[in-house]
């Protein structure tokens, strides 16, 4: 299955989420509408703590992307709105920016539980 994960500033959820979506074996990216300058130091240590490679995560603008290419958009949350592209679903995970590793660690069990359903 091809996924595009979106949210706001593509620093942590959507991050993992493309990660973890192609660690099981989906194709996948991920993208911002207001891309933050780096992927949160937790978000990676989350996906490297589970064996999931991290090179060439880097915050992306949604507007690099078609929503034709994919089987799928997932918004994470925080009303997530592309007025030029299609929103499949929205999970409404709360952004863990800035919080603990803690979190980070919980966002990725639900990020990875609902991924599996789909």
């Amino acid at each position: 299955m091809r996924l595009l994960f979106v949210c706001v500033g593509n620093s942590c959820r959507s991050q993992m989420a493309e990660g973890i979506a192609r660690h099981l074996g989906h194709e996948a990216a991920s993208a911002g509408t207001h891309p933050a300058h780096q992927v949160s130091a937790n978000a990676i240590k989350v996906l490297e703590s589970k064996g999931i490679e991290t090179n060439g995560l880097v915050p992306k603008s949604v507007d690099l992307f078609k929503a034709d290419d994919f089987d799928m958009v997932i918004s994470m949350g925080c009303g997530v709105s592309c007025p030029a592209m299609r929103i499949d679903e929205d999970w409404g995970l709360d952004d863990p920016v800035g919080q603990s590793l803690d979190v980070f660690e919980a966002t990725a069990v639900e990020i990875e539980r609902r991924i599996s359903l789909l």
